[in-house]
C-alpha cells in the first residue's frame, strides 16, 4: 500500500495575500516611474502601519510605533528594469535605450507597453524571419543598437498622435502566472517580491498583535536598478539602527551559471544568507540563530566587495548602520520569466518576522 502523501502545513499566505501577490506584479513599475506600483503596495500595507512617508523621488516607508527612537528597516526595492524611447524614424519605427539592467539578448518578437503621453501603448520588439536575416553564415546577434519597437505606426507623426515621445518609458507585457509544483513566474519578481514579502510581514505583526519595542519603518525603494539610489536617499532620511534587506538572489542549479562563481543555491530549498563585509557579522549571527531555532531552512552564499543591493546603501549610510541581507532563490534574473518557489516566500517572510521579534534596543551589536 502507498503511503499517503504528507499534509502541507498551513499556508500563512491568504486568498488576500495572493490577489495582491498578482495585481501587485501585474502593475508596471519601471526605474524612475515606480508610482504605480507604490501606490498598490501601500495602498494594501495601509492597514498594517500607523503612520507614513514618501520621499521625494518615491520611495515608501509604512510605519509601525513611529514615537520609538530606535528605528528597526526591513527593506525592499519597488523598480523593474526597463527601456526608454530614445529615437523615431521616419517611418515610425522606434530604438531604445537601456533603463537598468535590462537583458537586450530576450527583446525580440517580446510585446511591451510604451507607457506615452496618452497612456499605454502597445508595440513589439520587430524581428525579421530566420531566413532573412543579413550577417551571412554568421547568426545576427541582438543588440541595443540593432533592435527596435513596430507599434502599428508607419511615419514618426503617427507615432507621435499615439502620446509616444523621446523619453518615454518601455516595460515588458509579460504578468504574473503560477506553474506546476508552487513555482510562479513573473517579469518583475526583482524585486517587487521583496515588496510583497515584507508586506505580509506587517501583516502578520498586526494579525498576531505583536507590540514591538522599536519602530518598525517598512521601506520600498525606488531605483535599486540603477545604483542603490533610493535606498540611499531614504537611509539618510530614517537614520536606522538596524536594517534587514530582502532581494532576490540567483538560483545556480540552471545549466550555464557556475557555482563556483555563483555558490549553489536552489529554489524552494529556503531563503538565502549572504556573508559580505556590508553584511553585519552580529546581526547575520542572530538571523542564523533565529532559522536554527524556528526550523527555516537557509542556504549560504559568499560576496565579495559588495552585495549589489540596497544593503550596501544602508550598511554605509549616515555612520554605519548594522545591516543583513535575506535573499529569495530566483531562476532567469532580468528575463520576462523570472521563476520562484512559494514554499521560499514563505519561509522568508517567516525569517524575516522572527528576526523582528528577536531584537530590541538591547540588543548587543557592538563587535568589541
Amino acid at each position: 500500500m502507498a503511503k499517503a502523501a504528507k499534509p502541507r502545513k498551513k499556508s500563512i499566505l491568504t486568498d488576500q495575500s495572493i490577489e495582491f501577490l498578482k495585481n501587485y506584479h501585474n502593475t508596471h513599475s519601471p526605474v524612475g516611474f515606480e508610482s504605480a506600483g507604490q501606490k498598490v503596495w501601500l495602498d494594501y500595507i495601509k492597514p498594517y502601519i500607523d503612520s507614513h512617508i514618501v520621499d521625494p523621488y518615491g520611495s515608501v516607508a509604512g510605519i509601525i510605533n513611529p514615537a520609538q527612537p530606535f528605528k528597526v528597516v526591513i527593506e525592499a526595492h519597488a523598480d523593474e528594469i526597463s527601456w526608454f524611447v530614445n529615437y523615431i524614424t521616419s517611418d515610425g519605427l522606434i530604438y531604445l535605450k537601456r533603463n537598468g539592467g535590462v537583458d537586450h539578448q530576450i527583446a525580440p518578437s517580446k510585446r511591451v507597453f510604451i507607457h506615452g503621453k496618452k497612456g499605454k501603448v502597445k508595440a513589439v520588439f520587430g524581428w525579421p524571419a530566420i531566413h532573412t536575416r543579413l550577417g551571412g553564415e554568421k547568426e545576427t546577434a541582438p543588440k541595443v543598437e540593432n533592435l527596435w519597437l513596430d507599434s502599428g505606426a508607419r511615419t514618426k507623426k503617427e507615432v507621435e498622435s499615439l502620446g509616444i515621445h523621446v523619453g518615454a518609458v518601455v516595460t515588458y507585457e509579460d504578468g504574473f502566472e503560477e506553474l506546476a509544483f508552487g513555482n510562479y513566474i513573473s517579469r518583475a519578481f526583482d524585486n517587487r517580491i521583496g515588496g510583497f514579502m515584507i508586506a505580509e510581514v506587517a501583516r502578520l505583526l498586526k494579525l498576531n498583535k505583536k507590540k514591538l519595542p522599536y519602530s518598525l519603518y517598512i521601506v520600498n525603494a525606488v531605483q535599486e536598478e540603477i545604483g542603490l539610489r533610493g535606498a540611499e536617499m531614504i537611509a539618510r532620511r530614517i537614520k536606522p539602527d538596524i536594517a534587514i534587506v530582502t532581494d532576490v538572489t540567483h538560483d545556480t542549479s540552471t545549466p550555464m551559471i557556475s557555482k563556483m562563481v555563483e555558490g549553489d543555491i536552489t529554489c524552494g530549498k529556503g531563503p538565502s544568507l549572504a556573508t559580505a563585509p556590508a553584511v553585519h557579522n552580529k546581526l547575520l549571527h542572530i538571523v542564523e540563530e533565529v532559522a536554527t531555532k524556528t526550523k527555516t531552512p537557509v542556504q549560504w552564499r559568499a560576496l565579495s566587495r559588495s552585495t549589489g543591493t540596497d544593503t550596501d546603501s544602508f550598511a554605509y549610510a549616515n555612520d554605519g548602520c548594522p545591516s543583513v541581507l535575506i535573499s529569495i532563490p530566483l531562476r532567469y534574473m532580468h528575463t520576462t520569466v523570472e521563476m520562484l518557489h512559494r514554499d521560499d516566500i514563505e519561509n522568508t517572510i517567516k525569517l524575516i518576522y522572527e528576526t523582528l521579534l528577536a531584537l530590541s534596543p538591547k540588543t548587543n551589536l557592538s563587535y568589541l
